[in-house]
């Protein structure tokens, strides 16, 4: 069978970050660029020495994952989880982060 072009109409381009934001909005996660003012404002928002040994990976369900190669980090993460849902209502607002969850990675250096 030869190619042939689809004849259901023009196709309009959209942007990749649209199209992204739609489809997380679909799973019922925030849009993409959540995460990036999260990892703008997290040394901030927990310090540095906690910064440099929790990095934010996701936000599923309202929790922000954090990931971390040491378990002792994932234990303090519990202590920050107050200050860092509070500090990110202010960003983001309410309701967007509820909890941090944070997951020991021993692979490397928890990024």
């Amino acid at each position: 069978m030869p190619w042939e072009p689809l004849t259901t109409g023009p196709v309009r381009p959209s942007r990749l970050g649209e199209t992204l934001d739609r489809v997380l909005a679909g799973l019922g996660a925030p849009p993409a660029s959540t995460l990036e003012v999260v990892e703008r404002a997290w040394p901030d928002l927990v310090g540095p020495a906690a910064a440099a040994a929790l990095h934010p990976v996701a936000i599923r369900s309202g929790s922000l994952v954090v990931r971390t190669s040491d378990p002792v980090w994932a234990g303090q993460a519990r202590w920050l989880e107050g200050a860092v849902v509070e500090g990110l209502e202010r960003l983001l607002g309410a309701g967007v982060v509820t909890a941090l969850e944070a997951r020991v990675d021993r692979r490397g250096d928890g990024r």
